[in-house]
C-alpha cells in the first residue's frame, strides 16, 4: 500500500492528463464531433429546459471553458508530481478533474448525448467517451484518497 501511496500517484496522473490533453484539440479546434456534442446535443437539450446557449460558443459550459478547465486540472496534476513541497496542487488538480468529470459523466447519463454518442453522420463511438469519462473520474477519486492527509490537514486548519 505504501508503494502505491508513494509512486501510484503517477500512472493515475498520468492517465487523466492524457484523456484531458489529448481531447484539448478537439475542443479548441471546433472540430465536427465536438461541435456535435455541445451544440447539436447539449444545447438543444438544454434551451428545452429554458437555458439557450449554455454550451454554445460563449456559453458556461461551452467546449473551450470545459476544455479549459481540463487542462488548468492537467496543470495542476503534472506539477503535484515535480516536487513533494509541490503535491498540494495535485490535489486541487484532482478535485477540479473530478468536478469536471461529473459533470460529463452527468450529461452522458441524463442527457440526450447518451452513453454511446451517436454523430452527426449517424456512426457511434461505441460508449469510448463514457469509458474514458469514467476512467479519469476513478482516477481523480483515488489521487485524492491517496492524498487524503493533505487535504484533511487544510479542512483541519492545519
Amino acid at each position: 500500500m505504501n508503494l502505491l501511496r508513494r509512486h501510484g500517484h503517477w500512472i493515475l496522473v498520468a492517465y487523466v492528463a492524457f484523456v484531458f490533453i489529448q481531447s484539448l484539440f478537439f475542443k479548441f479546434t471546433g472540430s465536427p464531433e465536438t461541435v456535435w456534442i455541445f451544440e447539436g446535443k447539449l444545447d438543444p437539450w438544454a434551451a428545452s429546459l429554458g437555458f439557450p446557449g449554455l454550451f454554445a460558443p460563449g456559453g458556461i459550459f461551452s467546449a473551450k471553458v470545459v476544455g479549459s478547465a481540463e487542462l488548468v486540472a492537467s496543470l495542476l496534476l503534472l506539477a503535484g508530481t515535480v516536487r513533494p513541497a509541490w503535491r498540494g496542487l495535485q490535489v486541487l488538480g484532482a478535485a477540479l478533474g473530478l468536478a469536471v468529470i461529473s459533470g460529463a459523466i452527468f450529461f452522458h447519463l441524463f442527457t440526450p448525448l447518451g452513453i454511446a454518442v451517436a454523430n452527426a453522420d449517424g456512426s457511434s463511438d461505441g460508449g469510448e467517451l463514457f469509458a474514458l469519462a469514467c476512467g479519469v473520474w476513478i482516477a481523480c477519486a483515488a489521487l485524492l484518497w491517496v492524498r487524503r492527509d493533505l487535504w484533511r490537514g487544510w479542512l483541519r486548519g492545519r
